[in-house]
């Protein structure tokens, strides 16, 4: 058995790979990267990253955002999320973006990665997983790239923190709120205390 058939013994479908990954069972890994590349066995995503898709009835799938992320930043802590995720805190926000936007401790910048663009954005704080809460402070936080009006959003806002968690949201406010936010979300917040 050759190398290349060796190499391609390790490869497991759906799975993204570091060229530093595959090293360990290559003193050739350029040039067997890109036999696999050229015969179709793997997809480059971006510089020194590579996508060995799953096949099904319609065909090769595209690498699961999860999973290039994670080997992207060679690190699990990070929160995927879109401008897109405000439309759904029925605030009047209803446009649709392209990109897709990721917390993170590592990288800062707009990546494309397999087609897809991601801006990666470095923040000392964000949650694990997107709350409503986390989202109405997010949405504060990023106003100025919305389309939308930001006067009538920020009228909507501060009506939908009415009707939230006041500790839920002033925890999420105090943790990751920017001073813009903190100063137009943290009287809505008191007067509920009140």
């Amino acid at each position: 058995m050759n190398k290349l058939q060796e190499l391609k013994k390790h490869l497991k479908r759906g799975k993204v790979y570091r060229r530093a990954d595959l090293s360990k069972w290559s003193k050739s890994v350029d040039r067997h990267l890109d036999e696999l590349v050229q015969e179709g066995t793997l997809q480059k995503l971006s510089q020194g990253l590579y996508y060995y898709p799953e096949v099904t009835v319609f065909g090769e799938t595209p690498p699961e955002e999860e999973v290039l992320v994670r080997s992207f930043l060679k690190d699990k802590r990070f929160l995927i999320t879109s401008l897109n995720a405000y439309n759904s805190l029925g605030v009047g926000t209803t446009q649709l973006y392209n990109s897709k936007t990721v917390y993170n401790h590592k990288r800062h910048g707009d990546f494309n990665l397999g087609g897809m663009t991601f801006s990666f954005r470095v923040k000392p704080h964000f949650p694990l997983k997107a709350t409503p809460e986390f989202l109405l402070v997010d949405l504060l936080n990023n106003l100025d790239q919305l389309a939308e009006d930001p006067k009538e959003v920020v009228s909507k806002v501060r009506l939908k923190a009415k009707t939230m968690d006041a500790k839920k949201l002033k925890k999420s406010l105090q943790e990751y709120g920017s001073v813009k936010a903190k100063k137009l979300l943290e009287p809505v917040i008191t007067a509920q205390y009140v």
